[in-house]
């Protein structure tokens, strides 16, 4: 799946350059007629990211999501700073699909799989940042990406799957916002390993071509963020790179 990505700080469309708050890029665009025209072109779902709300969870732009969850002709996924279950439990009430549960998923891991058990594995998708190291192993980064744990994204994977987990976002920190094309090495491992789950790939993608190599790779739904924005392709472009999804 072709999932077109807007973070979103003031209700503004912006972009980090990997998650700097100090290099922000600012988008003269209105999020939900982007989010329409991802539509027209064949989106089938929408990811937002909360840079408020990462940054301060009281700073949540909860008025701002649920007026583009009202107004969208597609299901949005979210996320930013969710830390516990009336975050996760608004966005929900809020008519968000799937809430996005980051840094606590490695935190408060036993809190993380009851909100698997109670609101349902299709309405969580879990976001690891990763920083792959020498030893070609992906260690899970934390809190904005400052510190790196000792986990390995797999790790992180096999904590949850017995408790339904269904969608990972997987995000290679060296490839965000760099638009150099993913680790697709690091896909490629994950999809031989966990065939059953929906690998997220984020981060990274400047081209089709890059696209067709993710999909190759395995990963089974692509977020795009800056290359829609920069007009490197379309949507419906985009998509036609992904056959049988």
């Amino acid at each position: 799946m072709i999932i077109p990505a807007l973070d979103l700080s003031g209700g503004k469309v912006i972009r980090l350059k990997q998650g700097d708050f100090n290099q922000v890029t600012v988008f003269d665009v209105d999020p939900l007629e982007r989010i329409r025209q991802a539509y027209d072109e064949g989106a089938a779902l929408c990811h937002i990211v909360d840079l408020d709300g990462a940054k301060d969870p009281k700073a949540r732009q909860l008025a701002t999501i649920a007026r583009i969850v009202n107004q969208s002709p597609v299901p949005i996924q979210t996320g930013g700073g969710i830390r516990t279950y009336d975050d996760v439990k608004k966005l929900l009430d809020l008519g968000v699909l799937r809430v996005v549960v980051g840094s606590v998923a490695v935190s408060q891991i036993d809190e993380v799989k009851s909100w698997l058990e109670t609101f349902g594995p299709e309405h969580i998708t879990l976001a690891f940042d990763v920083r792959v190291e020498s030893n070609n192993q992906a260690y899970v980064a934390t809190h904005g990406w400052l510190n790196t744990s000792d986990t390995t994204i797999e790790t992180m994977i096999d904590t949850y799957l017995p408790y339904g987990l269904a969608h990972v976002l997987v995000t290679d920190i060296s490839k965000d916002g760099m638009m150099s094309g993913a680790n697709n090495d690091l896909y490629r491992r994950l999809s031989l390993s966990y065939g059953n789950l929906d690998i997220i790939a984020s981060g990274g993608i400047s081209s089709l071509d890059d696209i067709k190599k993710v999909k190759e790779a395995g990963a089974t739904s692509v977020v795009l963020g800056r290359s829609l924005l920069e007009g490197k392709f379309t949507v419906k472009e985009a998509i036609a790179c992904w056959p049988n999804a």
